[in-house]
C-alpha cells in the first residue's frame, strides 16, 4: 500500500471509530423533590448551575417539585420506582429509612473522604444519626425547628418574649399562634415528637391539647407559619425551621427565633431515588453541597455546617453573622453537642400513628366549636 493510501485508509478509519463515552460529565437536566424553603433550594441550585458549566461545560436545567416531606414522601411512593425527580432532599430522616426499607433509594457513591469527615451522630443523651448506615441518604445541613415570635405583638399581649416550650401556653396568647398539621409538614412532626417523647404520652398529649387550645390558625405549610408571624396576624410560630425565620428576617421583618432545649435537629437528609433519569448530575449535585464552597453557601443561608471542621462565620453584619444572632449566638451543633430526646426509631416506627391521632383528638376537635 501506498504512503498517501495508507494516511488516507487511517484518517477514515479515526472519523469511524466512535469517541469515548464522557464519562465526567453530568446529565443536562436535574430534578428536586423537596420541602426545603426556595431561599435555599434555589440559591444552591443557581450555584451549582454556574459550577457545572465551570467544570464540565454543561448548561443544566433545573425543576424544584416543592412539597411537605409527608406529602413528598407519598408521591414517591405512588412513583413506585420510576421517579420524576431524582432527589428527595429534606425533611425528617425517618421518612428516608422508610424509604431504603422500601428499596426506592440508590446507594450514594460518595468519596470515603467526605463520607467519613461527617459524623455518624450528633446530640445527646438521645444520638440523632447524620448519615445512614447503608448510604441511603447523607445530611447536607443542620438545622434546628423551634420557635418564631413577633417582639411586638408579644409587647401588645403583655407576654414575655418566648424562652420555652411551656411559653406558648401562656393563656394571654389564647388563638394567637400558627402552626402547620404533623401530616403536612414534618417540622411540625419532628417538634410533636420531642414534646411526647420528653414528657411521655398521656402528659405530652394533653400538652399537644392545650396549644392546640391557644392555636389560632392551622396553616397550609410549614413555610406559612413564620410568615404570618412576620406580619403579625399571629404572635408565636410553632415547630418552625430556623432558615424560615431568617428568611423573613432578611426581608426586613421583626421576628425572632428560639430553639428550647432539646429541639429538634435535622441533617436535611440527602437521597438520589432509584430509577432517577438524571443520576450522574444527582451524585455531583450532591458532592457540590458537601464540598467546602458548599456549606459555605448554607451558612449564608442561616445552616450549620454538617462537620465540626466548619463554624458559621462571616464579616460583621454578614448573613452568616445575623445567622448566628438569630438563633442566639449558635455556630456549631457539633461545640457543645446538641440536646436531643428525639428517638427516630420510635419516631419511625409510629409516624402514622401520631399523624392520625393529632387529625381525631386535635385538629379536628379544634375546628368544630362544638367540641372545643
Amino acid at each position: 500500500m501506498n504512503r498517501p493510501l495508507a494516511l488516507g485508509f487511517i484518517v477514515a478509519l479515526v472519523m469511524l471509530t466512535p469517541a469515548p463515552a464522557a464519562t465526567a460529565t453530568i446529565e443536562d437536566e436535574l430534578v428536586i423533590q423537596t420541602p426545603m424553603s426556595a431561599f435555599v433550594v434555589d440559591s444552591m441550585l443557581k450555584e451549582f448551575v454556574l459550577y457545572a458549566h465551570e467544570r464540565w461545560g454543561v448548561t443544566l436545567k433545573t425543576r424544584v417539585l416543592r412539597a411537605g416531606t409527608p406529602v413528598s414522601y407519598e408521591t414517591i411512593l405512588k412513583w413506585k420506582g420510576r421517579p420524576e425527580a431524582d432527589v428527595f432532599w429534606g425533611g425528617e430522616s425517618a421518612l428516608f429509612d422508610d424509604l431504603e426499607a422500601q428499596k426506592l433509594l440508590t446507594r450514594l457513591d460518595v468519596s470515603a473522604e467526605v463520607w467519613d469527615a461527617i459524623p455518624t451522630t450528633i446530640g445527646t443523651p438521645k444520638p440523632i444519626p447524620l448519615k445512614n448506615s447503608d448510604r441511603a441518604w447523607v445530611g447536607t445541613a443542620l438545622e434546628v425547628y423551634g420557635i418564631a415570635f413577633s417582639p411586638r405583638l408579644l409587647k401588645r399581649l403583655g407576654v414575655p418574649e418566648i424562652r420555652d416550650w411551656d411559653d406558648v401556653l401562656n393563656p394571654k396568647l389564647k388563638g394567637q399562634i400558627a402552626q402547620c398539621t404533623p401530616r403536612r409538614s414534618s417540622s411540625s412532626h419532628a417538634t410533636y415528637e420531642v414534646i411526647l417523647q420528653s414528657r411521655g404520652e398521656a402528659e405530652g398529649w394533653e400538652w399537644l391539647k392545650r396549644l392546640a387550645g391557644n392555636t389560632g390558625a392551622f396553616v397550609p405549610s410549614s413555610r406559612d407559619v413564620p410568615a404570618v408571624v412576620a406580619r403579625t396576624q399571629f404572635a408565636v410560630g410553632f415547630g418552625v425551621p430556623s432558615y424560615y425565620a431568617f428568611e423573613e428576617k432578611l426581608a426586613g421583618f421583626d421576628i425572632r427565633f428560639v430553639a428550647p432545649k432539646n429541639a429538634f435537629v435535622t441533617p436535611e437528609p440527602f437521597a438520589i431515588l432509584e430509577g432517577a433519569r438524571h443520576p450522574r448530575a444527582a451524585r455531583q449535585f450532591l458532592t457540590f453541597l458537601l464540598s467546602e464552597r458548599g456549606q459555605h453557601l448554607f451558612m449564608g443561608r442561616g445552616l450549620f455546617p454538617m462537620t465540626p471542621k466548619y463554624k458559621v462565620h462571616g464579616p460583621p453584619g454578614s448573613t452568616a453573622e445575623l445567622a448566628v444572632q438569630l438563633t442566639g449566638g449558635i455556630r456549631s451543633f457539633f461545640d457543645p453537642p446538641a440536646s436531643n430526646v428525639y428517638d427516630d426509631a420510635v419516631a419511625r416506627r409510629r409516624y402514622r400513628e401520631v399523624n392520625e391521632r393529632f387529625q381525631k383528638d386535635i385538629e379536628a376537635v379544634w375546628g368544630d366549636p362544638k367540641k372545643r
